[in-house]
């Protein structure tokens, strides 16, 4: 594009100086200009610049400015999202979650508590509450309602009816459909401590009783 143009008319131009002021890989809408001008002024007047040419460039330019611009805008829509979207789970503090897990907390002198997802058809649906080695510990037989969740609660109480110590388990559910066994996923419900924004991608995470941090995205259901 500066083609037939040496260095003192750039400058005569202004653009030398306010290259200096901005990184050597950038061109501002103004040194455009005064480029575009300079080449208009210097160019061979028996073999000017084509109007098509001219506007191409100027096109280009504008698609560019116009792109940066967009990013702009889309980074601030982004800014604002993000900060409605942490005032909005500040409001989950305190409230009861249900996260898609396989591990659960038992507390002492209390209940684990959760729920199970049941596709349509899947019938005869038990929750298998497992030790960290792997031995079951208790079945617990769960009824599914309209809304394709059974719930479920365990006192603690063993298969050979002695109380569990508290502590983690692991939690399974199995069904039946068709006469096969499937396996379903397992909720597990605790109380929110808190919310916070963190990670690279700023995502929403969520300090659960029993669960520790989890995502957002693992919630799948909240107490009214």
């Amino acid at each position: 594009m500066t083609n037939g143009i040496d260095q003192s008319q750039l400058q005569q131009a202004g653009v030398g100086i306010v290259a200096n002021t901005k990184p050597k890989d950038r061109l501002g809408q103004e040194d455009f200009m005064k480029l575009m001008i300079t080449q208009l002024t210097n160019q061979d007047p028996f073999d000017p610049m084509e109007n098509g040419e001219f506007l191409g460039q100027l096109a280009q330019f504008g698609t560019v400015s116009g792109i940066g611009d967009m990013q702009k805008s889309l980074e601030s829509l982004a800014s604002s999202l993000q900060g409605n979207q942490a005032l909005q789970a500040a409001s989950l503090v305190d409230r009861e979650v249900q996260v898609k897990a396989r591990e659960a907390f038992l507390p002492p002198e209390g209940e684990m508590r959760g729920a199970v997802e049941v596709p349509n058809g899947v019938k005869d649906v038990t929750l298998e509450v497992m030790d960290m080695t792997g031995g079951l510990v208790a079945r617990v037989p769960v009824q599914a309602d309209a809304s394709g969740k059974a719930a479920f609660s365990w006192d603690g109480t063993t298969n050979n009816g002695q109380p569990a110590p508290p502590g983690f388990y692991e939690v399974r559910a199995v069904g039946r459909h068709e006469g096969k066994s499937v396996s379903l996923d397992t909720l597990v419900s605790g109380r929110v401590e808190s919310v916070s924004l963190g990670g690279k991608d700023k995502s929403l995470s969520l300090t659960v009783t029993g669960l520790g941090e989890v995502e957002f995205s693992r919630v799948r259901g909240i107490s009214a």
